[in-house]
Formats: C-alpha cells, structure tokens, sequence
C-alpha cells in the first residue's frame, strides 16, 4: 500500500513534526517540545515565520531579546523539566546564529537538550555573497553554521528537503538520549527553507517517546558489589544525574540500607534534604568542611550521575590517592574517569541492582558518626557565617535570608561569580531538585535568562511558586534584557542582584595567587578616570519590574516578602563587601596556572604554596 503524501515547504515540514512528537511524564502525555525562543530576521522570518505562526497554539513562540539569551533560558527549561522536554531557539543567517554559540556550549557541558533551527546562507550559491555571510576563498561550502560542530551534540545542515524525515528523528534521538544528551543544531539555508516536497503522511503521525533506562550488565554490578562491601569508609557522591534519572528516592533508600554517608556535587546540590542524617554536605572547591574530610579518608567512592569536574574533585585532590572510585553513569565516557570501575546505565536501575547484590553489608558505625560530627560542625560554621549582624553584607548572608523566607518548592538559580560557592555552600534544601546553580560551563549571564526559562516550565507544572534567581552585578550587567522578557509574558522572577563593584570574585583569586587588584573591580581599573555606582534599580524599573535599593539583610527580607507577593517580577538591589564576608573555609585545593618564573615576589611565594599541594594531586586518566 503507497503512503500518502503531503505538499510543504521543508519549514513548515520541520514545524509540522515537532508539533506531533510527545513524551510520557508522570504518567501525563505532552508535547516533548514545550514551544520555542525566536528572533526573527531575512534568514528565517519568511519561511519558518510562516510556519511557526500556523502552529503557534501548539508550538508557543517566546520573543528573545538576545539569541545567547534564548539559549540560556531554553537551558533552564531543560533542567526545570529534568531533560525530558525542551525548547527549540531560532536564529537568523549571521550574528543572530552565532550569538547562540556560547548558550549551545553550556548546554553540551551541563548534558541538556536544546534545538536550534537557524537560517544559512543559500544553498544555490545565486546570490552570493549575501546580507550577513562569511567568505571562505577555498572553501565556499563553509558557513559560520559550521562553528556550531564542536559545541553541538548532533549537527546537520539540510541541503534537500527530504533530509528532514532522517534528520529530525536523529535529532530528537540525541535530545532524548540520556547518555548523549546534548543540543542538536539544524542550518537552514534561506532558500531550501521555503522548497517544497512531498512528505509521507505517516512522517507526522503523533508519536509518544520515552526516556530510556539501560540497565547495568550483572558483572559490572557485581564487580561493584564486591568493591563496595569491602570497604570500611564508604562514600557516595551524587551528582546532576540522580536528578535526571529521577532516582533521589532509590538514592536515598541505597544510603540508608546501607548507612552510607552522601555528599552532592554543584550539579546535585538538593538531591538529600538538608536535615537527612546522611548528607553530609557539597563536596569540592565550592563544598564543606565535612564533606571533604570524608571524601580524604574514603577508602571506597560511589560516584553517582556525575562527570567529575574539578570544582568537585578539587583538581582530582579531594580524594585519597589509594581511594577506589566506582563511576555509575549512563554515559560511559563519565563511568570510566581516573580508572574507576564502572557501572554503565541509568542511575535508578543500577542503584536498585547494586543493592539487591550488596546483601546487608552497612558501613561501620564509627565511620557515620565520624561524618555526622564533621557536618555538624560544618552547620554550625554556616550559621555564625550567615548571621545577618556578624560582619560586613556578604553573599552568604542573603543566601540564609532567602533560604529561611522562600518556600520549599521555589527554584534557586545561580551562575558563575562567587555566587555559586555560596549558594553550594550555604544552602540548606528544602525540597528536593529545586536549586539550579549552572557551574557546568560556569557562564555568566545565564541568571536571569535561565532563571526565565525555568520559570516558563516551573509556570506548567507549579505556577504558584517562585523562580528565585541570584546574580551579581557583573553577570547583570553581561546579560539583563531578559528581565523585559520576563515581565512581557508575565513570567514573575524574583532577581536578587547583589553588588560588590565589579567581578569580586575574580579578583580574590587575583589577590589569592599573590597580584595586586587590576581590571576587575572598577575601582581597580586603569582606563577608568572616574568609576561610578550603575543605579540598578532604576535600570531593572526601567525593563517594567519593581524595583528597590536595600542597605542590610533585614531590609532585604522585608523586601523579598514584599517580592513574594508581587504579581511581577521584582529586582532587589543590595551593595556587599568586595573583600570581606567570604566563605573562608570548606575548599579543597584548585589548580589554577600560576607563573613559574616571576619578578613580583608574592606571586613567587603564592605559585610556591599552591604547587606544594599538589603533592596530593592523583594521576589517572
């Protein structure tokens, strides 16, 4: 029997297609594709314009203001939705294109899936060269579409209208694949877009997707077994990941049959509640006291749905070099990290396997209470750290303010800067799965647009809760126009915008390393005469929020409440101490590249310091 056919342009064949395609969350069928961000120009207005406004009830199109912005919030709606939705970004032929490079990047590095649909130069080559294209002499077939190569999880740039039936269902394959997940970029040449074919029928047939769970193989769950009931100090580092496979529950029930102490990684900060008897902190250059003094004495690790960075492994120092690691992750590329035996596969089928072998092995109790001691301790310094009257207005101080005042099932976003240091430090979760500190690509100008995007999918499931984003002033000023965004589709955000006069937090590790303070504070800027206080809330008032300047902690809690009840997005404004308030404890060694040859001699002693730690340093692969 010949399958029908349907006659349409390669544009509205590609909108057609993701309109039918849905997932299965919770039991609930919905669009996988939860809508788009778009700026329209020549290279896709025309023809993929048309398209997306035929289809504009299923497929809701968010007016960016800046395509890396669109790209970071599509980021945060990937990750408010766990990875199993996502949004679409379209960009015109050009700037408009490549100003999604940097978004795509940190959506490779955090593992999250992100569709980009942008325009390119024409296929025929007729009108060459055209409004926004780069010439390559040699090599006319290159367009600045092809940068998108090395920050995209799958890549193709369609030359034919009939590559779409192949290549949007690898596309989605990739998105949907926990173990490559990643974003998929699709170039549109400007004429191909509005060519027309003759589509199967059957190529737009709704299609319900699951999210696949591989199973572990039984040896490596044995071999895992075996290591772990051999340990006398087991730990569990759990990542990003637990959250994705939605495995908290089988993560918490494995620790507590086995009375394994758990630390979280950025990533995995609100995978235990903070009151849970096993958690025992963040661990890492970012973490606590008390995770990373169990994470020294370990003799066994279970690494969970983590990739291992360095902010967690404190460049691979955290650890005792004679310390097993078991790497259980679904990406195998992440199990294997510094010879670690892996366990390859979803975290929820591997965490339930691994404990039907383990039998009744529990850790010895003098190793639990050595780590509850050591947490305790860790609590009661963030408690003196955080005190609203102790010392000068820090980070950490509002960080404790909002902790105490938001509830349980508000999301916290953060971003590079200092910030995240002090939100994984000092956060004490709530609720599980409600914190969003991006420190995968750590970049900066992902607060606010991301904290829109989650709030766009957190608008879906929890309309009456907050989307509470942290920022400083440097990633403020980098990236603010998504504050108009989010008061223009009246998705609320409460901003707390914190101003320590510069990028602080770099110019610490400035001082840190033995340099005197250059360019990074602008009152430490050579080629400023003059610095001067940007007046923030006049500026957020400006993009239609409310905004208010407050001088302490108490006054930010008041104005937070006034935020909460707000019914638009607000921005509170408070100056804190560039220098003083930080948190001075809880870090683990960072290698950072230092001068080996130097005339100043405090950047001759500190390169001197920081190499005699690397004594610690373990060599795997």
């Amino acid at each position: 029997m010949t399958d029908s056919t349907v006659r349409l342009t390669t544009a509205k064949a590609i909108i057609k297609f993701l309109a039918n395609q849905y997932v299965e969350v919770d039991g609930q069928e919905m669009r996988v594709c939860g809508g788009g961000f778009g700026i329209f120009g020549h290279g896709n207005v025309t023809c993929l314009g048309e398209a997306l406004y035929d289809l504009r009830d299923a497929l809701p199109l968010y007016r960016g203001q800046n395509e890396q912005g669109m790209g970071f919030a599509a980021a945060g709606y990937a990750k408010q939705w766990l990875r199993q939705r996502f949004m679409f970004c379209t960009a015109s032929a050009g700037p408009g294109t490549t100003n999604l490079l940097t978004s795509a990047a940190l959506a490779h590095a955090n593992r999250l899936p992100m569709l980009m649909l942008c325009g390119d130069t024409f296929l025929t080559r007729l009108p060459d060269p055209v409004l926004q294209q780069l010439e390559h002499f040699n090599t006319p077939a290159v367009s600045v579409n092809d940068a998108f190569k090395s920050v995209s999880r799958y890549w193709d740039r369609i030359t034919h209208p009939a590559q779409i039936i192949q290549s949007l269902p690898a596309a989605l394959a990739t998105m949907l694949d926990p173990a490559d997940c990643g974003p998929a970029f699709i170039g549109l040449p400007q004429d191909v877009q509005g060519w027309a074919f003759d589509y199967p029928t059957s190529f737009f047939d709704k299609r319900v997707h699951h999210i696949r769970r591989q199973g572990p193989d039984p040896v490596e769950i044995a071999q895992a077994a075996d290591l772990l009931k051999s340990a006398e100090r087991p730990m569990i580092i759990a990542g990003g990941g637990v959250q994705y496979s939605r495995a908290v529950a089988e993560l918490t029930e494995f620790a507590q049959t086995h009375n394994i102490p758990v630390v979280e990684t950025i990533a995995g900060r609100a995978n235990l509640l903070q009151e849970h008897k096993l958690n025992i902190g963040p661990i890492g250059v970012t973490g606590s006291d008390s995770a990373n003094a169990i994470a020294a004495q370990a003799d066994v690790v279970l690494s969970v749905g983590t990739r291992l960075q360095d902010f967690t492994t404190g460049s691979w120092t955290a650890f005792a070099k004679d310390a097993k690691i078991i790497g259980m992750n679904v990406a195998r590329h992440d199990a294997i990290k510094h010879l670690s035996l892996p366990v390859v596969g979803d975290a929820k089928r591997c965490l339930a396997a691994l404990g039907g072998a383990m039998a009744t092995y529990k850790a010895p109790a003098s190793w639990v209470e050595f780590a509850q001691t050591e947490r305790a301790k860790w609590v009661a310094y963030t408690d003196q750290v955080t005190a609203p009257g102790n010392g000068p207005n820090s980070y950490a101080k509002i960080v404790r303010v909002v902790n105490d005042l938001c509830d349980p099932r508000d999301r916290i976003v953060a971003a590079a800067g200092g910030l995240p240091a002090e939100v994984t430090a000092h956060w004490q979760t709530k609720d599980i799965g409600t914190v969003d500190v991006e420190f995968g690509f750590s970049c900066m100008g992902y607060e606010v647009s991301g904290g829109w995007g989650a709030r766009i999918a957190q608008f879906e499931r929890e309309p009456d809760q907050d989307t509470i984003v942290f920022t400083g002033d440097g990633s403020y000023l980098l990236m603010n126009s998504d504050i108009y965004s989010s008061v223009l589709t009246g998705r609320k955000l409460i901003i707390c915008l914190l101003d320590n006069g510069g990028f602080a937090v770099i110019n610490k590790l400035q001082n840190n390393t033995g340099n005197e303070s250059f360019n990074n504070l602008i009152a430490d800027c050579p080629t400023v005469p003059h610095p001067f206080a940007v007046d923030f809330q006049a500026h957020a008032a400006a993009m239609g929020a409310h905004a208010e300047t407050v001088s302490n902690p108490v006054e930010f809690g008041e104005a937070f409440m006034r935020a909460k009840a707000a019914d638009k997005t607000s921005v509170i404004v408070m100056k804190v101490d560039a220098y003083e308030g930080w948190t001075d404890q809880g870090h683990t060694w960072w290698e950072v590249g230092t001068p080996h040859v130097t005339d100043n001699p405090s950047v001759a002693e500190k390169h001197q310091e920081i190499e005699a730690e690397r004594v610690k340093q373990r060599k795997g692969v």
